[in-house]
């Protein structure tokens, strides 16, 4: 359990497997609810292409993700984060090498690939909103301290 002398995160960083779903809408979720209180950022192992389903789900929030450009980790500005959140299996043991000589935390919240769903276009949009409506109450719950 943190302590309340303990500060919370000031540089978060989202990880997936292909920077293109999850982890953008993660990052977009935090800057929508939590704004300037932090830096965020989000990667993947692979650079992927914005899902046009991600650019729709966001959307309904008033979130344009459709700018979104994809990087990896070798991609990085720089690696000055407190926490990490990784969202699938493969981005979380990339996570712990990248941090490998670095004293930040990592966070595994395994979440479901929406690409995966199939369907009709309405049952596959469906998980896409099912995985944001998600990640969107994670990230109230993990930051709450950070609200004013």
């Amino acid at each position: 359990m943190e302590s309340s002398l303990e500060r919370p995160p000031q540089a978060i960083l989202f990880a997936c497997t292909m920077n293109s779903i999850r982890s953008p809408m993660a990052e977009a979720l935090f800057k929508l609810r939590f704004g300037t209180r932090a830096y965020c950022d989000s990667c993947g192992l692979r650079k992927g292409t914005i899902d046009p389903m991600a650019v729709f789900a966001m959307d309904d929030l008033g979130f344009d993700l459709s700018k979104h450009r994809a990087k990896t980790f070798d991609m990085l500005d720089d690696d000055n984060f407190d926490l990490i959140i990784t969202l699938s299996p493969e981005a979380h043991h990339r996570a712990l090498e990248f941090t490998r000589h670095l004293s930040l935390e990592v966070e595994f919240w395994n979440t479901f690939d929406p690409s995966l769903a199939e369907g009709t276009r309405e049952q596959r949009m469906d998980a896409f909103i099912e995985v944001r409506n998600q990640l969107d109450r994670k990230i109230r719950d993990r930051f709450a301290e950070l609200k004013p």
